[in-house]
C-alpha cells in the first residue's frame, strides 16, 4: 500500500512551463526531485536506511517508502521487521528475506518534499544557465563584445555582456583610462573557462587583436579582407603599429585605413581613449618594411646582416630623434613589428664611421713598403683592406689591381704575412712569460 505525502498537482504545470521557457526535460527534473527526497529523508531522519520516492507522472503525487528485510529476529529495526509486523501492515511479499515497502508515514515529509522540489529546480535551472552561457560565449573567444561597467571590485572591473558577467583585471585595462558603473565599453573577449560558481570569462582592452577587432568593425575593406592586418604591436594607452596590406591593387591599405582626413581611424582611437596608431604598408622586402615600420620618419638607407637579422639604418640628421622616438619608443615598436633588430646612425654618423674606418684601413695599408694613399685606396677598393687579405692573395689577384706589378705584388704579400707575424709575437711572448713564471713557482 502506498502512501500518498498530499504533494500539490501544481508541480507538474510548472515543470512544464520551465521545459517550455528553459528547455530543460521535465522527467529529468521529475527524476531529480526523486532522488533530492531519498538524500533529504534520509539527512532529515539522520538514519542510513534504504529508501525509494516516486512522483505520479499524471497526477504530481508524491510516494515514498523505506525499504525494510523480513526477518525472524530483528537486530536492525531501521532496515529490519518480522513477518508478522508486515502482515499487520498489510504488506505484500512478506516471504521470509524478503524486502517489502514501508510506507513513510511522517508529517513532516510533505515538507521535505516541497523544499527539495525547490531546490532541485533552482538548482538544475542555475546549471543550465551556466551551461548556456558557457556553451555561448566559448565559441566567441577572440570575438568583440559590448558591454557596460558594472561594478568595481579591488580595481578588477566586473562587465555585464546583457546576460553574463566577464572580468576585466588591472593587467588587460589601458592604463590612464578610468571607468564608472553605466559606462559602455568594448571589450575583446579572451577566455572563457568552467569553474565551480560558474563560466568565467576574462576580457582584455590592451591585447593587440582588439585592435584587429575594431579595425574589422569600422572599416570595411578590412571586414571583407581586401586589406589585410598581417601584424600588429602595442604599448596600450600609448601607441600602437599597425601593418596592412592590400590585395587589391587598386586599393591603398593605409588610405582606406586611415580614411579621408582620418575619419576612418579616428574612432579607432577614441575608443582607445587616444592611443596612437601608426599605419605601416607591409612589403616582403626586409628593408623597404623595416624603413616603413619607423614610419612617421623618413629613412635615407637600409643595410641588412640576413645571418645576424640586424639592421642598420641611416637617417638624416634632423630625422635621428623622431626615427628614435620618446625613450626609443619608435625603433622599439619598429623592432618589434619586423624581426629585426634595428640600428639607428644619422648620416653625419654614418659618414664619420665610414671616414674613420677609411682612415684606418689607410694607415694600415700605407704602412705596408711602397704603398701610398692612391695604391692604398686601389686596394681597399677591391677587397684588399686588411693584411690577412693581403697575405692570403695570390700574385696573380694583386697584379689585376691598377698599380700592382709582380714585384710589387710579391713584396706586398710577403710584407703583410710579416706584419700578421709580428701581431702574433706580443702574444706567445706572453704566454711563454706565463710559463716561465708558473715554472718558477
Amino acid at each position: 500500500m502506498q502512501k500518498s505525502t498530499g504533494q500539490p498537482s501544481e508541480l507538474l504545470p510548472v515543470l512544464e512551463q520551465i521545459e517550455r521557457e528553459k528547455g530543460i526535460a521535465k522527467e529529468e527534473i521529475l527524476h531529480l526531485i526523486e532522488q533530492g527526497l531519498v538524500s533529504a529523508f534520509r539527512k532529515h531522519t539522520g538514519r542510513n536506511q534504504r529508501v525509494e520516492a516516486s512522483i505520479n507522472r499524471d497526477t504530481g503525487e508524491l510516494s515514498a517508502w523505506i525499504i525494510k528485510t523480513v526477518v525472524e529476529h530483528p537486530n536492525n529495526p531501521q532496515n529490519e521487521i518480522t513477518m508478522a509486523e508486515a502482515k499487520a501492515l498489510g504488506l505484500e511479499g512478506t516471504a521470509p528475506a524478503a524486502d517489502v515497502r514501508v510506507p513513510i508515514k511522517t508529517d513532516d515529509f510533505g515538507r521535505i518534499a516541497s523544499q527539495t522540489a525547490k531546490q532541485v529546480i533552482i538548482q538544475r535551472m542555475r546549471e543550465t544557465e551556466r551551461e548556456r552561457i558557457f556553451g555561448e560565449f566559448k565559441g566567441r573567444e577572440g570575438q568583440l563584445l559590448n558591454g557596460v561597467v558594472s561594478r568595481v571590485i579591488d580595481r578588477t572591473i566586473i562587465v555585464d555582456l546583457d546576460h553574463a558577467e566577464a572580468l576585466l583585471p588591472v593587467r588587460d585595462q589601458i592604463p590612464g583610462q578610468r571607468y564608472h558603473p553605466g559606462d559602455r565599453i568594448r571589450v575583446l573577449l579572451l577566455n572563457v573557462s568552467k569553474t565551480s560558481k560558474g563560466p568565467r570569462l576574462i576580457v582584455s582592452r590592451t591585447h593587440q587583436d582588439l585592435i584587429r577587432r575594431l579595425f574589422e568593425q569600422e572599416i570595411p575593406e578590412v571586414g571583407e579582407r581586401v586589406v589585410e592586418i598581417k601584424q600588429i604591436v602595442r604599448e596600450p594607452g600609448s601607441r600602437a603599429k599597425v601593418a596592412v596590406l592590400s590585395h587589391n591593387l587598386k586599393v591603398d591599405p593605409v588610405g582606406a585605413c586611415v580614411g579621408v582626413k582620418g575619419s576612418r581611424v579616428r574612432p579607432i582611437i577614441a575608443e582607445l581613449g587616444g592611443e596612437r596608431i601608426d599605419l605601416i604598408t607591409y612589403s616582403d622586402d626586409p628593408a623597404r618594411y623595416i624603413a616603413n615600420a619607423l614610419s612617421p620618419a623618413k629613412t635615407l638607407n637600409v643595410t641588412l646582416n640576413n645571418e645576424a637579422k640586424s639592421s642598420e639604418v641611416s637617417v638624416g640628421d634632423d630625422m635621428l630623434s623622431l626615427t628614435i622616438g620618446k625613450a626609443g619608443q619608435n625603433v622599439r615598436m619598429a623592432a618589434r613589428l619586423t624581426g629585426w633588430h634595428i640600428d639607428i646612425k644619422s648620416e653625419s654618423q654614418r659618414r664619420e664611421a665610414v671616414e674613420a674606418k677609411t682612415s684606418a684601413t689607410r694607415d694600415v695599408l700605407t704602412a705596408l713598403p711602397g704603398v701610398g694613399p692612391k695604391l692604398a685606396e686601389n686596394l681597399s677598393l677591391a677587397g684588399y683592406a686588411s693584411l690577412e687579405r693581403i697575405a692570403a692573395a695570390s700574385v696573380e689577384n694583386l697584379t689585376g689591381i691598377q698599380g700592382v706589378g709582380q714585384k710589387t705584388a710579391e713584396k706586398l704579400i710577403a710584407a703583410a704575412r710579416e706584419g700578421l707575424k709580428a701581431d702574433e709575437k706580443p702574444d706567445e711572448e706572453t704566454k711563454d712569460h706565463g710559463r716561465e713564471e708558473k715554472t718558477g713557482e
